[in-house]
């Protein structure tokens, strides 16, 4: 196994490379999406609704199916890798405009009503209330699809872009068990990375959490 890493090396790193790319670009820009989208619709019920119905039904539509009907909607080459992370980011959004509703709505009123005495306007209080406070639940939401992102790209080696899911289907067409494994570890490995960056993130945005964990 070690002897087929050192032969294989660099088209591993390049694999993951590939993969972690895809992943983190659509984690990144589905988490953008969620954010502006819910922060204009949080205080306004019948949207929301509406919005937390459709993407709830976004959630429930295979990985696969949408990988291969992207091409067809947007008009580009089923190899495309842009495909892929359009497709993550519908399930990153998916995943994630429920938490950032949810966090929004946990704001306590009397310190909506604070902020507003102060003469924050809306803008202000989302920024620098809202947003801040919300952070926690809408990491922990994040975690849930950034490492879902790293698990769900290698699927995309069924239509020829998958990052280190190439070594799996490498692995099957060939019969051979060690691609296969270094697959999967490296896979893991990258997800596990993956969520150890957003813990990272949440901890540096949240200092007053980490001064409460101290007391």
């Amino acid at each position: 196994m070690i002897q087929w890493l050192a032969d294989n090396a660099a088209r591993v790193a390049q694999l993951a490379g590939l993969h972690a790319t895809l992943a983190l670009a659509a984690t990144v820009i589905g988490l953008l999406l969620a954010v502006v989208v819910g922060s204009l619709v949080a205080r306004r019920p019948r949207i929301s609704g509406v919005l937390l119905t459709a993407s709830g039904v976004l959630f429930t539509i295979p990985s696969l199916t949408l990988f291969i009907f992207i091409p067809l909607i947007i008009g580009t080459q089923i190899l495309d890798p842009q495909n892929i992370v359009i497709a993550l980011t519908v399930y990153t959004f998916a995943l994630l405009f429920g938490g950032v509703i949810e966090a929004l709505h946990s704001v306590p009123e009397e310190t909506m009503q604070a902020s507003a005495a102060m003469g924050m306007g809306p803008v202000r209080r989302l920024f620098q209330i809202e947003l801040p406070m919300a952070i926690p639940v809408i990491a922990a939401n994040l975690r849930v699809a950034a490492v879902s992102n790293v698990s769900l790209v290698s699927v995309g080696a069924l239509i020829g872009v998958g990052g280190l899911g190439d070594l799996f289907t490498e692995g099957f067409q060939r019969s051979y068990l060690v691609p296969i494994v270094w697959g999967i570890i490296f896979t893991v490995v990258l997800a596990l990375l993956v969520d150890l960056v957003v813990v990272v993130l949440e901890r540096l945005a949240t200092p007053w959490v980490r001064a409460g964990e101290a007391r």
